[in-house]
């Protein structure tokens, strides 16, 4: 018979026991009604062609999924205008995220990121055994590249910029951008996170893949949850260059985007005219919800994404209880303000009731 012992727990890597948990936004109850407007999803459902193909391509369920999606890879090739090696597909670009830092990263290393942006950052550092380096945005909201650049040191093996940024909604500057670049050693990886470039309208914005083109040490993170309205079937994708493309793929998930995701993104792709006409209404839908917010009293940053961004500190989680009461669920972020994505005309008629009572002295 074994000697009796005290029990002990399995113990989990001090990096992992301390991450913070990511919090989705906001869903209604079962059997309540409101609008979601707290997770930056397309409002616009997936075009019949695209559902023909989910359906189609669901009956293949029993098989493993294209490793490669190499289908979907060459058609992201052709469109971006790049070879197919320099193309990485993944479960959504958070995913993609992950399996660059863990390509370059190690234990000691140090990831700089801006900070408020998008939640991950820090909990996708951490896992790859990584040391975030947090660097807080300009009084407007914006990205500061100069400090960024200034946080880099020997340890530095990435450096993160959102463009636009979330949840705050700029995009970056071409000469900023250009200044961090010249300023970044050339073996430190700079990643252009760009999850909602196709809804930027700032004619001084870059072009990542110009910036691609120029900077060996750059790579891009897209995404087809937003513009392309698949947030249900997580597909993302980096764009790289081929040597580091392939560490990429080489630490991606075996099989991590579904068949059904595939054929999904494909035919999407093929469609991206009309999808993109859906961005235009989605623009434009932004640039009304930004007008009447600056007319009622509020400072809004210039949001290039599909979102804007309430300034709200302290209030925010008050603010975000009365706008559910209305009707409309937001994302608040604790001590910092709020994230409004941009949906149906009616969601923003009820957002805007609600600001209109929150507007000066009490707005942002």
């Amino acid at each position: 018979m074994l000697d009796a012992v005290t029990p002990r727990s399995v113990p989990l890597r001090p990096a992992v026991a301390d991450l913070p948990a990511y919090v989705p936004g906001a869903r209604a109850s079962v059997g309540a009604a409101a609008w979601k407007l707290s997770s930056n999803e397309n409002p616009y459902p997936p075009l019949p062609g695209v559902v023909s193909a989910i359906a189609d391509a669901a009956a293949d369920a029993n098989r493993y999924p294209d490793m490669y999606a190499t289908e979907l890879t060459a058609a992201l090739a052709d469109a971006l205008g790049v070879r197919p090696e320099s193309v990485v597909t993944g479960c959504g670009s958070v995913a993609v995220l992950g399996h660059v830092l863990a390509a370059v990263c190690g234990a000691g290393d140090e990831v700089v990121i801006p900070w408020r942006s998008f939640e991950a950052y820090p909990i996708a550092v951490a896992v790859a055994g990584a040391t975030a380096v947090p660097v807080p945005l300009t009084d407007d909201a914006r990205l500061d590249l100069v400090a960024m650049a200034a946080a880099v040191t020997d340890r530095t093996r990435v450096v993160v910029v959102c463009t636009p940024n979330n949840p705050t909604g700029p995009a970056v500057r071409t000469a900023e951008l250009e200044t961090l670049l010249a300023s970044v050693p050339s073996d430190v990886l700079v990643v252009l996170d760009e999850a909602y470039v196709e809804f930027v309208r700032d004619p001084d914005a870059p072009d990542g893949l110009d910036v691609l083109a120029a900077h060996r040490n750059v790579v891009l993170l897209r995404t087809f949850s937003k513009a392309y309205g698949l947030a249900g079937l997580r597909v993302g994708y980096a764009v790289a260059r081929r040597r580091i493309a392939a560490g990429i793929r080489a630490t991606s998930t075996p099989f991590g985007v579904s068949h059904v995701a595939q054929r999904a993104a494909v035919v999407s792709l093929g469609a991206a005219g009309q999808l993109l006409d859906r961005v235009e209404a989605i623009v434009a839908e932004r640039t009304r919800i930004v007008d009447r917010l600056r007319t009622q009293g509020w400072s809004v940053p210039d949001s290039q994404a599909n979102f804007v961004w309430l300034g709200l500190g302290d209030r925010s989680g008050a603010f975000a209880a009365e706008a559910a009461a209305a009707g409309v669920l937001v994302r608040p972020f604790a001590g910092d303000g709020v994230r409004v994505s941009v949906g149906e005309p009616e969601a923003t008629d009820l957002l805007l009731d609600v600001t209109a009572e929150w507007s000066a002295p009490r707005s942002a």
